[in-house]
């Protein structure tokens, strides 16, 4: 089989695509020159939050997890960067260390069918927990969580000389694997009915004051003096609105001398929650609306974060908190969703999304270990399911492909006059470069009659562009949790998460226009 194949796209022959009258033609405009708006497009735009538990089974202990190496290999080799990884979440603020540990020890409660794999409520760790570091792809950038929870000064510089120690410890140096934040405690606008501090007292007073307390030992153990770097901290963390960092800005906390040293402001994003279980609809998951209401929340936030010279980041998100839905977080549905959130959020200042990731999460990009239980309803798989992708990973190429390697790339969001469909463009050195367009309407098991298809013209404004070579996400059914795949290939095949198949690309008249059927993505490169 070639390795590469190219088609000249007549799409309604290619794929089957609906009559005429189930076709919505639409107009978009695509202007060859960067426009003012365009925002930078950061190379580790796609980057990962990781529960702190269970990290040795991601990174590995005695030698590296292959699975989660070559998973961020192939994202690594379509931007030339490694995603960031952010260590912490929950179990952050469940944390000790102990010079009587060698790596961890995790006290986890029992699981259910709503939650198959909860998170630890005790993680006690070692000093060798954080060289484990030295198993990811070099020139990986890590975060590293700090215990602010239990408000233990002693615990939180023992943490972050342990974390400081294992980055200038040979094996971490030689691996190319590098520090870049620490953070001081994990969604602590929660303190107050997650049992961290007394529910009846905790407010954004007195959350400074006591980050404060604990932030200005821990950078004195790291020895962090400026927001400048090499090493900084990553402030606010929070998990939504409950705190701001408007609210922490105007109470002076960069004005502090840990403050001083904050050179991220993070915030945290799901769109919705399955703590309790319920039922979460796939099909309204898909809407382009809630997608940019779920975002512009924080358009105040984002403002004020860069008029303090600062950077803005959602440094834990994800599909539905609490592990994600059954039926929504672990579907194809769930991969078109993740580019949109994506690349919505980078065209108005967030310049990096870190997808939380856990061990049997249902919204798991990736299960990096062999599961003993199922992820849905806790229920024993016999036989055990091996490592695997889930569908958000072949978004995750979707988007890493757009990004490119050259690090100095800008995006724009495209007026696509259809409600379902978006679209962005890509620039490099003020030309275009690459789009990519989402149909979310969800196609799913359930659906009758003939699949709809969107009919894209494209107007170029400011020059002129005659052809394109595209590649396509292609999806059975929303609701599917495998068989996708991209640019004809699948990922899903081999052990080691190579593509299998023969690459197609399409070659498109861009005169002609697109067919882009619902619950589907394409990629374009002029």
């Amino acid at each position: 089989m070639f390795p590469n194949a190219r088609i000249a796209v007549s799409l309604a022959v290619l794929l089957g695509l609906a009559s005429a009258a189930n076709v919505t033609t639409v107009n978009v405009t695509v202007t060859v020159v960067a426009p003012s708006k365009s925002q930078p497009l950061s190379s580790t735009l796609l980057s990962f939050s990781i529960e702190q538990d269970n990290w040795p089974d991601w990174s590995g202990i005695d030698s590296r997890n292959e699975f989660t190496y070559n998973a961020m290999m192939n994202y690594a080799n379509l931007t030339g960067q490694p995603p960031k990884f952010r260590v912490g979440a929950d179990s952050e603020d469940h944390t000790v260390w102990s010079p009587t540990v060698t790596i961890n020890k995790d006290e986890f409660p029992p699981s259910n069918s709503i939650t198959p794999y909860p998170e630890a409520t005790m993680i006690t760790v070692g000093s060798e927990y954080y060289t484990l570091s030295r198993w990811l792809p070099a020139g990986t950038r890590m975060i590293w969580g700090v215990n602010l929870g239990f408000n233990n000064i002693t615990n939180a510089r023992n943490m972050a000389k342990a974390i400081v120690a294992a980055f200038s410890s040979p094996s971490v140096i030689e691996s190319g694997v590098i520090l870049e934040r620490i953070e001081v405690g994990n969604e602590a606008d929660l303190y107050g009915s997650n049992g961290l501090r007394p529910s009846g007292y905790w407010t954004v007073q007195d959350y400074v004051f006591d980050w404060e307390s604990v932030a200005l030992p821990v950078i004195q153990a790291a020895g962090i003096s400026t927001r400048f770097g090499p090493v900084t901290l990553q402030g606010a963390a929070f998990s939504g609105q409950g705190f701001t960092p408007r609210e922490i800005f105007s109470l002076g906390i960069l004005e502090s001398t840990p403050g001083e040293t904050i050179s991220t402001i993070s915030q945290h994003q799901y769109s919705a929650a399955f703590c309790d279980g319920g039922n979460e609809g796939l099909t309204s998951f898909m809407n382009k609306t809630s997608i940019r209401g779920n975002l512009t929340i924080f358009d105040a936030d984002i403002a004020a974060t860069y008029a303090k010279g600062l950077n803005y980041i959602l440094g834990e998100t994800n599909s539905v908190a609490c592990h994600g839905a059954p039926g929504v977080s672990n579907t194809a549905g769930a991969a078109l969703w993740m580019i949109d959130h994506t690349l919505f959020s980078s065209t108005f200042g967030i310049s990096e999304l870190y997808f939380h990731e856990g061990i049997g999460y249902k919204y798991n990009f990736l299960q990096p270990i062999t599961l003993n239980y199922s992820t849905i309803d806790g229920s024993i798989l016999d036989p055990p399911e091996p490592p695997h992708i889930q569908p958000p990973y072949y978004g995750g190429l979707v988007v890493d492909t757009l990004v490119g390697n050259s690090g100095a790339a800008s995006i724009v969001e495209l007026d696509v006059p259809e409600n379902d469909t978006t679209g962005y463009a890509v620039y490099e050195s003020g030309t275009l470069a690459r789009a990519v367009f989402v149909n979310l309407n969800a196609w799913t098991t359930n659906s009758t009659g003939t699949r709809p298809v969107v009919h894209i013209d494209l107007d170029f404004a400011f020059g002129v562009v005659s052809s394109a070579s595209a590649r396509r996400l292609v999806i059975n059914y929303a609701d599917d949790t495998s068989n996708l795949t991209w640019a004809g290939q699948s990922y899903e095949e081999s052990s080691d998460i190579s593509p299998t198949g023969q690459l197609v690309l399409e070659d498109i008249n861009v005169e002609e226009g697109l067919d882009l059927r619902a619950t589907e993505a394409i990629l374009l490169t002029f």
